[in-house]
């Protein structure tokens, strides 16, 4: 923050994140924030996969006491600090709702990658990647509006190296921080059953319903969030939440969050669990999920949208040739990295799919404004109803996207013409 590096800052903070996590998860579970292990200690209570209370009171004073001395380091430093407190045009409930939000986020994230009962059996090496990356889809969009700490811990440092033993703000941030884990918590609960006691053990269609909801939430509000706040690395901040809900999800539901990709899917027939019934019920979600993000963002910006058309010079013939190809690139990405059991990857599937959405975003984002999503689609133009906008634009690119998430099932048959289909149970 100090340094003023608006455009590398968010990368510079998930990487000491992510760095740190891989050095020290073995040693503590690398918590390293007061919300996620206050959101272990709900886990816990409920029966599933968590920390004791007495544990997360000692590592939340451990934390706490981290951050009061990196406050005065930096302080010492730069020989100044900061406030801690909503950018000027916001108030305290726009900055706790995106508190709230990506603090629930990353607690979501830390519980499904590293916590799930089922990483004692089949433990995963993209925890790290993933935890750490949703910093950079929160810092970029909702850091706009609150400052981006997600961390209690965050909030005390910045607020004691800057008004001393006068701690007001903090108190407010760290309430919606440890609100959204929570709520983290309880969306843990709501996709994971299994993983408490006296729970069925079996992924139910409900569960799944609900990932695919909460994934298109996520990754449409940090689209929203990001376009609002002109973000200087917007299409590196959508593609990090879609990667790191991806990573979270992708053994629940499958982790589409896209009709076009859903449709992609069920047309290339590989996926034998993808019913006509499931891939309808996905797209509801997907859809219900976008305009939810949307309006969701819009309140954050006091009502506040824009609308989903060409850019400057551009028409709907060269909208519809970069939607369609680079819907294309991300649907048959899917369909190589996480259906096709010949080139599937159980570890890197989830940054190969986000990193679609940077290729795509820097490509064509000047002149589509790169959607590659009907219900992205759908969201921007719900939430600019309210600026007195249409829906027609968001049919006319949901054709274009389902248009290349079906082209990419038709490849992927020449492609991978001998490739096993993924069974009802194989997981990517």
């Amino acid at each position: 923050m100090l340094s003023g590096n608006s455009v590398w800052g968010g990368v510079s903070i998930a990487c000491v994140l992510m760095v740190a996590i891989y050095a020290l998860g073995g040693i503590s579970g690398a918590n390293f924030n007061p919300a996620v292990s206050f959101s272990l200690g709900i886990v816990k209570s409920m029966g599933g996969n968590g920390l004791d209370w007495s544990t997360v009171f000692v590592y939340a004073c451990l934390q706490l006491c981290g951050g009061l001395a990196a406050g005065f380091s930096y302080l010492l430093l730069f020989q100044k600090s900061f406030s801690l407190s909503p950018a000027p045009g916001f108030n305290w409930f726009q900055a706790g709702l995106c508190e709230t939000l990506y603090t629930c986020m990353l607690c979501f994230v830390v519980l499904n990658v590293a916590a799930a009962k089922k990483n004692a059996t089949q433990p995963n090496h993209f925890y790290g990647l993933a935890i750490g990356f949703v910093i950079i889809a929160g810092a970029y969009g909702a850091g706009a509006v609150s400052g981006g700490c997600f961390n209690p811990a965050v909030a005390f440092g910045i607020d004691a190296s800057s008004s001393g033993i006068f701690l007001v703000q903090c108190v407010s941030y760290i309430f919606f921080e440890l609100l959204g884990a929570a709520l983290a918590a309880v969306l843990f609960r709501l996709v994971r059953a299994e993983d408490f006691e006296g729970e069925d053990g079996s992924l139910g269609l409900a569960s799944k319903i609900a990932s695919e909801f909460l994934g298109t939430f996520m990754l449409v509000l940090t689209v929203g969030l990001n376009v609002l706040g002109k973000s200087p690395a917007a299409a590196f901040s959508i593609a990090a939440s879609l990667m790191c809900m991806i990573y979270a999800l992708g053994d629940v539901s499958g982790a589409h969050f896209n009709p076009a990709v859903t449709v992609g899917i069920f047309v290339s027939g590989l996926c034998q669990d993808l019913t006509l019934g499931v891939a309808a019920g996905y797209i509801v979600a997907q859809l219900v999920g976008g305009v939810c993000a949307a309006f969701t963002y819009a309140a954050i910006y006091s009502s506040s949208s824009f609308p989903l058309q060409p850019g400057p010079k551009y028409g709907y013939g060269q909208v519809a040739v970069a939607e369609i190809m680079f819907t294309f690139v991300l649907c048959y990405v899917v369909l190589c990295v996480a259906v096709s059991k010949k080139t599937a990857s159980k570890e890197m599937f989830g940054l190969a799919i986000g990193s679609c959405v940077t290729v795509g975003g820097f490509a064509i984002g000047g002149v589509s404004g790169g959607s590659l999503n009907p219900a992205v689609s759908f969201g921007i133009s719900s939430a600019h109803l309210l600026g007195g906008g249409g829906l027609m634009s968001a049919f006319i690119y949901s054709g274009f996207e389902i248009l290349g998430g079906a082209a990419a099932a038709g490849v992927l048959k020449v492609t991978h013409a001998d490739a096993p289909q993924l069974l009802k149970d194989d997981k990517p």
